[in-house]
């Protein structure tokens, strides 16, 4: 019999070509490097001088939009990373805990409720303190600003999950006797997961619509102009360009299309698992670069040791706490004494906050500028109120619709993500043109510029609640022969309601912001305005009056908790009692 030998040759070729990276590494690592290539180009001016933004004006040829994307978009990057950390800390800390729930969701309230305006006010001088005559002081004065528009709908999604979850799974955890890190990692933020995308994507089209106020910030007499999209569209509406609007809306659906292939629809595809429910949806969502991810060897070699450092973390934490549960003995009064000493605290900080802010705004104006802001804040709240109500007659049967379908929200995710991101500074032309020349009233026709950037808020989380609405419901619904308003009453309004408060709240608290740039609007030497709280801040900010932009602020703030203390916190309530949330 003849005898075959393997020749070496081919042996150490067939282990060589075993270690070969794929196609999925080669691309992975150009994607890697390229990422770290247009961070360094993005990030190198941190430390010129703050006099080179003076000496280099915004260049409005099409040339220049490149440059000004790639700093946008690192601006926005970096806002979302932080939105994501503070969503997650902040809301899983608020639903978990009765006592700090009491103050930091009211507090969530005022801050949704505070203008990108009021925070810049206050704020650039410190960020600039940081880093005297620096570019990078004025960097993070901006990401902050975008940090404003995208974090607060983010913290209410993941607070909604937290307060709805399945009573079942969490009975489960329990028998399981999950330490409270395992039931966040195995459940609490898997359930949160698929709203929480969402509204990621709305946090990051949303910000486009205060992008122009977060690079070219005016305060008194300072202005600072950063290179960006909304510096570019700043400049191109004060001298009439009506061109470089096109450009700047072009070079919007590029980003636009950008973070929806590589970050959006990875996560997407991602959060599928994450579903409720046993069975998978009609179609599922596919994505080129996760499955590079889940493919590429060298993502996976360069993965290992975070993931080793995060488990060793956790491990950590895990030990320690056990330690200090089993040393503590505490008295059974311990509690009492705790929540006796908490509330009390919160009763005194409100007190003092009030009294100073009383005080200080009596001493520079008086309380007769108080009845007129007061009355200023009524015209904005009608507003309010009837846009909210004619957004969400409109979007929430598209957004089921949407939801549903699996199919059709695949096609329609970018469409609605470029259209929650058209700036409303980009319709000024056309608002101040139509109210000319056709005399009309300000006060209604402007409104409308209120509602456009924040109505998204409603269609992405009812989309979202659409999405994860469970299989067996809706046959049980069809075996039933649902139909008509018997179906939205008994079967999908409860399986959204959840979704729809938390996207109508936002939709709202983002109106109060919105009217500081849709009730005063400009183009080149032309100023139109509507009566309302938006246009008293925004001209105070301008004038660098603050204690009318303190008095307008607080008061927008009352409107806006006072709002959502009487309608929204009751539905949120009438939600859990759908889910058999028990107090």
């Amino acid at each position: 019999m003849r005898r075959i030998v393997a020749h070496p040759y081919l042996a150490v070729r067939g282990i060589a070509r075993g270690n070969l990276p794929s196609p999925w590494d080669i691309v992975a690592f150009a994607m890697l490097f390229g990422t770290l290539v247009l961070i360094s180009v993005g990030t190198s001016q941190f430390g010129a001088p703050l006099s080179a933004l003076e000496k280099t004006p915004v260049d409005l040829s099409p040339s220049a939009l490149p440059y000004y994307a790639l700093r946008t978009t690192l601006r926005m990057g970096a806002a979302m990373v932080l939105s994501l950390v503070f969503s997650i800390a902040y809301a899983g800390l608020a639903a978990k805990s009765k006592r700090a729930e009491r103050i930091m969701i009211p507090v969530l309230d005022i801050l949704q409720s505070v203008p990108v305006l009021g925070f810049l006010t206050f704020l650039v001088p410190f960020f600039l303190g940081l880093f005297p005559g620096k570019v990078l002081g004025a960097e993070l004065a901006s990401v902050f600003a975008i940090f404003t528009a995208q974090a607060w709908n983010m913290a209410f999604s993941v607070y909604q999950s937290l307060r709805t979850l399945p009573p079942d799974l969490v009975e489960a955890c329990k028998s399981l006797r999950f330490s409270p890190l395992q039931r966040f990692r195995r459940l609490e933020l898997p359930f949160a997961m698929p709203g929480l995308i969402w509204n990621m994507m709305m946090s990051m089209s949303g910000a486009w619509f205060f992008v122009v106020a977060s690079e070219a910030i005016t305060v008194g007499n300072q202005t600072i102009t950063l290179p960006g999209v909304g510096s570019y569209v700043a400049t191109a509406i004060a001298e009439k360009n009506l061109g470089a609007i096109g450009w700047a809306i072009l070079a919007m659906l590029i980003v636009i299309l950008l973070y929806d292939q590589l970050l959006f629809r990875p996560l997407i595809a991602w959060g599928e698992k994450f579903r409720a429910d046993n069975e998978p949806g009609e179609v599922e969502p596919e994505s080129w670069v996760l499955r590079m991810l889940q493919r590429s060897r060298f993502v996976g070699t360069l993965w290992r040791p975070t993931e080793a450092f995060i488990s060793y973390v956790l491990r950590q934490r895990r030990a320690a706490k056990v330690e200090a549960e089993t040393s503590l003995n505490l008295p059974p009064w311990t509690p009492l004494a705790i929540d006796i000493a908490w509330y009390g605290l919160i009763v005194l900080a409100a007190a003092y906050g009030a009294w100073t802010t009383v005080r200080y705004i009596s001493h520079s104006l008086g309380f007769g500028e108080l009845g007129h802001v007061t009355l200023l804040g009524l015209i904005t709240m009608t507003r309010v109120i009837l846009l909210v109500a004619l957004a969400s007659l409109i979007w929430v049967p598209i957004g089921v619709a949407i939801g549903l379908r699996p199919r059709l929200a695949a096609m329609v995710q970018p469409v609605a993500q470029f259209l929650a991101a058209f700036p409303a500074n980009l319709l000024f032309p056309v608002a101040v043109v139509l109210i000319v020349k056709f005399g009309l009233n300000p006060d209604i026709w402007l409104s409308p510029l209120m509602i456009f950037g924040t109505q998204w808020y409603i269609l992405f989380n009812v989309v979202a609640g659409a999405s994860v609405f469970p299989h067996d419901l809706r046959d049980a619904a069809d075996n039933l022969h649902l139909r008509g308003w018997l179906w939205w009453k008994r079967a999908m309004i409860p399986g959204i309601l959840p979704y729809y408060v938390t996207g109508a709240m936002t939709a709202a608290g983002g109106c109060w912001n919105a009217s500081i740039v849709s009730e005063i609007v400009t183009w080149g030497d032309k100023h139109i305005q509507a009566h309302g709280l938006g246009t008293y801040i925004t001209q105070a900010t301008n004038d660098g009056d603050y204690p009318r932009v303190v008095l307008g602020v607080a008061i927008m703030s009352l409107f806006v908790v006072g709002f959502n203390r009487v309608l929204w916190r009751p539905l949120y309530r009438s939600a859990e009692r759908l889910a058999g949330v028990e107090e």
